[in-house]
């Protein structure tokens, strides 16, 4: 039996992912050494184990490359915010979990991220872990360096990073291991999926 080109049709990815899961997006917001990229990674690892289909966009890895022309100025946080907040959306409309790991520092600006998914589901993660608890994590030496000046406008330290008032989901990194906090967000997750 032969079959014909015009017997069946060829689907795209998009397509074959956004009719098997729903595409969403779980913004992570905290100050750096919360614990946002180490969680984030376990959410994928179990998401992935469940076979379904997730992007990880972590604010290290934009800036060195989609965002590597921003600096860290008030203008430059808001442009790397809403880049990747388009990002976020067109992956997430692509059926795509989406997970947005970026300091996001402005709550007008994660506002205005949720405006931009429109009718996708979006979760606002708050990634809690005091500052002296992160200046004491320091994974990247960041905070000794802002605290000696030789790091301008860090988040925290020389700029203002200002808290969500009523996040989606609360996440206390002081208090509960990487491994409980990605549960409950695949939880969350996995309410929202069909």
């Amino acid at each position: 039996m032969s079959v014909r080109s015009n017997d069946f049709q060829l689907v795209g990815i998009s397509e074959f992912v956004s009719k098997t899961q729903t595409g969403m997006i779980v913004w992570f917001t905290g100050l750096s050494g919360a614990g946002k990229t180490t969680i984030a990674l376990k959410i994928k690892e179990r998401l992935d184990a469940l076979n379904l289909r997730c992007c990880l966009l972590d604010g290290d890895d934009l800036r060195r490359g989609l965002n590597s022309d921003l600096g860290y100025s008030d203008e430059d946080r808001v442009e790397n915010m809403r880049r990747t907040a388009e990002v976020a959306a067109l992956m997430a409309r692509a059926g795509l979990i989406t997970i947005s790991s970026l300091i996001s520092p402005f709550a007008k600006e994660r506002r205005i991220a949720r405006v931009v998914a429109g009718d996708l589901p979006f979760f606002e993660v708050f990634i809690d872990a005091p500052l002296a608890l992160c200046e004491q994590r320091d994974p990247k030496g960041l905070y000794k360096r802002a605290r000696q000046g030789s790091i301008k406008d860090f988040t925290g330290i020389g700029s203002a990073y200002e808290p969500p008032v009523s996040p989606d989901l609360r996440l206390d990194t002081g208090m509960s291991s990487a491994d409980d906090l990605a549960a409950k967000v695949v939880e969350l997750i996995l309410a929202k999926q069909v």
